[in-house]
């Protein structure tokens, strides 16, 4: 961000809320919201409310903590308004919708959603509170567009840690694939456009997932662990000559047994080859990768539980320079290169950046509160710092005219492929850290009244 805009990023914070201020009914709502922004964009080793009261409105402390943990604003009007301003700044058929989830690390058990789990944060178990993330992005630039808590079975059935906690009654054990689907459904129907649908292993594993986004004609790529059964693809199957005796079967046989996908794509060393997806700052990024059209093991369940064959698919390995494989299911069309397999794979990492700039730069995780209501107005709140911030990066005011008459004609969601997506070589990153411009604190404000 160069020196004018951030001279008068506070005016432009002002007009670029106007919308989100719009669907908050209330007018102390509507006041407190740019201080918590302000709040939360401005510098501070912790952003949770008390330090950041102190620096944006001393003495109204118990006003600000209202307004994130208990004032009951509805965080649906928000969040479709946020998907319209992500759209406007990177959605578009060779946008990508990234699913994954964020870890929050928290100490005690009071906490909502709090359990000892896996924390990517951490590489290991850990007390922690899980968030399922939806990231828009294009041409490396990402904007949050969904941050949903993950609420574990033990918490679901423990009806005194819920209303503790305040979780609404509404609200029962959803897996994260199930959380991730719905997700999906309403940034779709907020008018999101983007591609492909991106994620890793946690997701690409249930099988539920994937025919999720098949059924909603989503083109995707997404992790799956090694010992996922897949068949070759030209398997065929055929009902055996019945028996004279005992009952007729209700499946065919497949020609040829499933395998494990990491057996089957290693069994062919041959197929790797070196691919760049990408130039980064030491020079090309490169890893072997192969390709190999399966049919996924994941069709009606046969005798001895196995599963008969079920879509056709890309299987891709991955061998890293590291020594880490990785494999993953991509419903790309059969004459898709190997190059724009391994771009789209490779996508998926915008997420892990803009998780990191959330915590590290806006304190996603400084949230010293308990409940649900205040741990999700508070993830929101982070989203729109962080849309605000891509905002200006993006161009801010230069590109308002541009973004407004775009906005005039209704975005349809890209559910198709597009001729020309998955380039071999997509546009180095265009994210720079967060705007040094916003490091000397303006003077504090105060709301009148």
């Amino acid at each position: 961000m160069d020196g004018s805009a951030a001279e008068d990023w506070e005016d432009e914070l002002e007009r670029w809320l106007e919308p989100f201020l719009a669907r908050l009914r209330r007018k102390e709502q509507r006041r407190w919201a740019p201080f918590y922004l302000k709040g939360l964009i401005l510098p501070g080793e912790r952003k949770s409310v008390e330090p950041m009261a102190a620096r944006v409105a001393p003495g109204d402390l118990q006003q600000l903590h209202h307004f994130v943990s208990t004032s009951p604003w509805a965080t649906a009007p928000l969040e479709e308004e946020l998907v319209r301003a992500a759209d406007r700044l990177v959605g578009g058929p060779d946008a990508v919708l990234v699913v994954d989830d964020t870890a929050l690390v928290k100490q005690g058990r009071r906490s909502v959603g709090v359990k000892r789990q896996y924390c990517g944060q951490l590489g290991k178990r850990a007390n922690c509170q899980s968030l399922v993330s939806l990231t828009l992005a294009r041409a490396e630039v990402p904007v949050g567009v969904g941050l949903r808590l993950f609420l574990p079975e033990d918490w679901c059935a423990d009806a005194a840690r819920r209303a503790a906690a305040g979780v609404p009654e509404t609200i029962a054990y959803r897996p994260k694939w199930r959380i991730a689907l719905d997700e999906i459904d309403r940034v779709l129907a907020a008018g999101a456009r983007f591609g492909w649908v991106l994620a890793d292993a946690e997701y690409g594993r249930a099988a539920e997932f994937r025919a999720g986004l098949t059924e909603r004609g989503l083109a995707s790529a997404v992790g799956i662990p090694p010992v996922q059964q897949v068949y070759p693809a030209d398997v065929t199957l055929a009902f055996p000559e019945p028996k004279a005796t005992g009952r007729p079967r209700r499946h065919p046989v497949p020609s040829v047994a499933s395998v494990a996908a990491a057996e089957l794509i290693e069994a062919r060393p041959g197929a790797f080859r070196a691919v760049s997806w990408r130039t980064g700052t030491k020079g090309p990024l490169k890893a072997e990768f192969a390709a190999l059209r399966v049919r996924v093991a994941d069709g009606p369940a046969s005798t001895g539980g196995r599963h008969l064959p079920g879509d056709e698919a890309w299987l891709v390995g991955e061998h890293r320079t590291s020594g880490e494989r990785k494999y993953y299911l991509s419903n790309l069309p059969p004459d898709a290169p190997l190059e724009a397999l391994a771009a789209l794979i490779k996508a998926r990492w915008v997420c892990e950046q803009m998780h990191q700039q959330l915590k590290d730069e806006l304190g996603l995780d400084h949230f010293e509160g308990r409940s649900w209501r205040g741990l999700h107005h508070h993830a929101l709140l982070c989203q729109l710092a962080f849309a605000f911030l891509q905002h200006l990066r993006l161009g801010g005011k230069k590109n308002r005219r541009k973004g407004r008459a775009r906005a005039t004609t209704p975005p349809e969601p890209a559910r198709h492929q597009a001729a020309d997506r998955g380039r071999a070589d997509p546009r180095p990153a265009t994210l720079p850290p967060l705007p040094a411009a916003l490091r000397a604190p303006p003077p504090a404000l105060k709301v009148a009244g």
